[in-house]
């Protein structure tokens, strides 16, 4: 890190420039109105890698739905996926669920408030915890996420890889060296609207930004060099069939996902990822004998489906199967069942198969044997 100049031990002024900049510009988010530690927490947790506008009508549907810890620890974990279906990262609701559970019985339904004992949460890391601490509890701790390091490195215009441990390091001393004792809160809240409306990625707005005159980068004409990241690798892609089997009543086969995996509690229709030199028939039959025990019949393909995720992206082919042999039985899934049309609203499906859902309800409404035809 460069000698900037700047005092750490009292560096009133962009203190007070940025807590009244935020003062003056916040916006009016639900979870800004309350000191609610659930509350907040539960914010924090869905903008984990989601847009605010994204997050706000999600926020609003599970308060109204689950108020209090008490009310999302005692709900069944398919209702907390199906209120979350779509809002990605599933990760974070079996999280949120498991942590609701172990502030009731394990600390009396009291939540935690202190930075150590928040990260015992499951699904709370540094980051979540010192927003909760300091915007909940009012402690003075530092917090380090994109927008945060992205403003710390042009500030003090760091010249160090942002994705090495060493630098990471750096960034989280400096983030704590910089909280003002007493307003943690407005002045972590401020570097993350910084960093979501002016210090953004690529298009600083530094003619408009509070801090400018602080900053060293822009100073130096470096800001848009900042922070410094190692080129990312080429993201894979894997074919992956989805089978529709369906049954003489019209009710298709659905299998719930290991409940410790990706996407994990969720429902999909049965398949799985092609491997090398394998047809995509040849990789739903053996698919389906893996996962279920049966053997099916495959038979036109339904549509395609092209999906990125944070990693890899995936091209998911859906095909019309009809039973063969066999009764299922759940060897790689955690569950199973026979679903209609209606009946797959109930369950919380990724937005893959939600989009082969949709297929089938824009045809004729019904699954029907013109499925396999």
């Amino acid at each position: 890190m460069k000698n900037t100049g700047h005092d750490f031990t009292a560096p009133h002024a962009l203190h007070d420039d940025l807590i009244a900049w935020f003062e003056a510009h916040k916006a009016d988010l639900p979870w800004r109105r309350t000191h609610d530690p659930y509350v907040i927490w539960l914010s924090e947790i869905m903008l984990q890698q989601t847009q605010v506008t994204t997050v706000i009508p999600y926020f609003e549907r599970f308060l109204e739905r689950f108020p209090t810890v008490h009310a999302l620890a005692n709900a069944p974990l398919d209702d907390v996926l199906k209120l979350w279906e779509g809002l990605g990262y599933y990760s974070r609701a079996r999280n949120l669920h498991r942590a609701a559970r172990m502030v009731l019985n394990d600390l009396n339904g009291v939540f935690p408030s202190t930075v150590n004992a928040l990260q015992q949460l499951p699904g709370v890391g540094r980051y979540t915890a010192g927003a909760i601490a300091s915007l909940a509890f009012g402690l003075d701790a530092p917090l380090l996420d994109g927008n945060v390091i992205r403003i710390l490195t042009r500030l003090f215009d760091i010249t160090g890889d942002v994705g090495l441990t060493a630098t990471k390091n750096t960034l989280w001393e400096l983030a704590g060296r910089l909280v003002p004792s007493g307003r943690a809160g407005p002045w972590n809240e401020g570097l993350m609207e910084l960093g979501r409306r002016i210090c953004s990625p690529k298009s600083p707005d530094c003619d408009r930004c509070p801090l400018s005159a602080h900053c060293e980068a822009y100073r130096m004409g470096t800001q848009h060099e900042r922070p410094v990241k190692r080129p990312k690798a080429r993201t894979p892609h894997y074919d992956v069939t989805a089978a529709v089997i369906e049954r003489d009543d019209g009710s298709v086969l659905i299998a719930q996902r290991p409940h410790d995996g990706m996407l994990g509690g969720l429902w999909e229709f049965p398949g799985g990822k092609r491997e090398p030199g394998e047809s995509l028939p040849d990789c739903l039959r053996r698919e389906i004998r893996e996962e279920l025990g049966i053997t099916i019949q495959v038979g036109r393909q339904l549509g395609t489906v092209r999906h990125a995720y944070s990693h890899f992206r995936i091209t998911l082919y859906a095909f019309a199967c009809r039973l063969v042999s066999g009764t299922p039985h759940a060897i790689e899934c955690a569950d199973w069942t026979w679903a209609t049309l209606d009946e797959l609203g109930q369950y919380a499906f990724p937005v893959t198969d939600q989009k082969i859902i949709r297929m089938l309800r824009n045809g004729e409404g019904q699954l029907g044997m013109d499925l396999w035809t």
